[in-house]
């Protein structure tokens, strides 16, 4: 049985799961219509034997009420197939008593044992004149049988047709349950079908943009195949963004990282060849050597910061967001030695605390205060604010620890004073590499802002951008 069942795990294994399938349901199908043709002949059967049965116990009780003080002898002799009375004869207990004429039934010892009352009535089944006959033995009265018998070809003849007839609707059965079993691999199986050929299709061309096509139908109402091939085009259409956007982070960095590194070469070249250089010029050159290497390496960081999707959630701890809005602000002060920098905190704020990564959180800062810095003139404040307010709706906080009450959102505030944002760029402030034309000037690769948002949104956090009224641009960092 081992062997078998080894050879059947491999069959399996090297079978396609259409293949499977459709054996599978035939089989299923096939099983029960040949359980059925077995039950419905085994039914007719009992039902065609039970029904001689009973003609033989109703002319057993017609020959018992005709014949009750007769003796031993051959009632009726002719047994013909449901006829009555059936042939039939007395038995006595004792051989003794046997009447000189010969019976037309065997007579054994059972028969004696019912005479006597030893033996309950019974059916047996013999064959009279060569042909099969169905008999039943009862009691009559004190020491005396009654064996009754009618003819039963006709009944066996009836079995055997309906046996016949039957096998023939198995086979019928069998035959349709292979169709049947076929038919319902390729529809069952046709979205899986399509996955596949979908799947060696990108795997082959190393193309996200093909897609499953999905029968027509209300997504409540869908099959779990349908849902799957559903769920794969959704995990395509991120595949493809996620593709599209590294491509075009690719393609963004290439070109940004080719001005500096052209001045890199430029630079350097012109070192390699310091002694045809003055003291003032090769000075100048090494500092714009190291200025742009400084800038470089900052992009560069700022690539691989980018380049992170998610968020190590293992090194998250409970940061008070006011010490690092103070810690930023400082450091932004010592950074920008001309730009003044405000910082206020409500006093339910001061205590808050939410769940991140500080240094990422430091980062996120301090590209908005280097970012508000850069574009407000010299003198003009830099306003920071941070604050609370009770959240609309539910009343469960997803920060913990003192002074922050279940239900606040805290919010902090990036306030410049110079020229803000125009209504056409505010869209794409956030996006890698964008720089609105009053920016293309100044230092910067147009990473902080969409790093920035990156960050927030690895901490639960919305940032968002506007114009400050009165001029100048406003930046909101919410933690819900």
């Amino acid at each position: 049985m081992s062997g078998v069942r080894r050879l059947g795990r491999r069959w399996r294994r090297q079978r396609p799961l259409r293949t499977r399938l459709a054996v599978a349901a035939s089989a299923a199908v096939a099983l029960v219509a040949v359980g059925v043709c077995t039950a419905a002949f085994f039914v007719i059967r009992y039902e065609m034997f039970h029904q001689l049965d009973l003609n033989l116990t109703q002319s057993a009780t017609r020959v018992i009420q005709e014949n009750r003080d007769s003796g031993p002898q051959v009632v009726a002799g002719e047994c013909r197939y449901l006829s009555a009375p059936a042939c039939a004869q007395i038995v006595p207990a004792r051989p003794a008593e046997d009447p000189d004429h010969p019976y037309l039934l065997p007579v054994s010892a059972p028969v004696r044992e019912v005479a006597t009352g030893d033996r309950a009535p019974y059916f047996s089944n013999i064959t009279l004149s060569d042909k099969p006959t169905r008999m039943l033995t009862t009691r009559l009265g004190d020491d005396k049988a009654l064996q009754v018998a009618l003819r039963s070809d006709s009944v066996e003849k009836g079995v055997r047709q309906a046996a016949g007839l039957l096998a023939v609707i198995g086979a019928a059965g069998v035959l349709l349950a292979a169709g049947l079993g076929y038919w319902v691999s390729r529809t069952g199986l046709a979205p899986v079908a399509r996955l596949t050929a979908t799947a060696e299709r990108i795997a082959s061309t190393r193309d996200p943009r093909h897609r499953i096509e999905l029968p027509p139908g209300p997504p409540g109402r869908q099959d779990e195949v349908t849902r799957l091939a559903a769920s794969f085009n959704t995990m395509l259409g991120e595949l493809e963004q996620s593709v599209t956007a590294q491509r075009r982070l690719v393609a963004d960095a290439s070109h940004e990282l080719r001005t500096p590194l052209t001045a890199l070469r430029t630079n350097a070249e012109l070192l390699a060849r310091a002694d045809r250089l003055s003291d003032a010029q090769r000075d100048r050159a090494a500092g714009a050597l190291a200025r742009q290497l400084r800038e470089v390496t900052g992009l560069v960081n700022d690539l691989i910061e980018l380049a992170r999707d998610e968020e190590p959630t293992p090194l998250l701890e409970e940061v008070r967001i006011a010490a690092l809005a103070e810690h930023a602000v400082a450091a932004a002060r010592a950074h920008w030695p001309g730009t003044p920098f405000t910082l206020h905190i409500a006093p339910d704020a001061a205590e808050t605390v939410r769940p991140g990564v500080p240094a990422r959180l430091t980062r996120l800062l301090t590209n908005l205060l280097d970012n508000a810095a850069k574009f407000s003139p010299e003198g003009l404040p830099v306003e920071v604010e941070l604050t609370t307010s009770r959240r609309t709706g539910s009343g469960s906080g997803s920060g913990s620890g003192s002074g922050s009450g279940s239900g606040e959102r805290l919010e902090l505030t990036v306030r410049d004073h110079g020229p803000g944002i125009t209504t056409e760029d505010l869209p794409y402030v956030f996006d890698r590499f964008y720089r609105a034309e009053t920016a293309r000037a100044l230092p910067g690769s147009g990473l902080g802002l969409a790093m920035a948002r990156q960050i927030a949104r690895a901490h639960g956090a919305e940032l968002t951008a506007e114009q400050a009224h009165g001029g100048g641009a406003l930046f909101r960092l919410t933690f819900e």
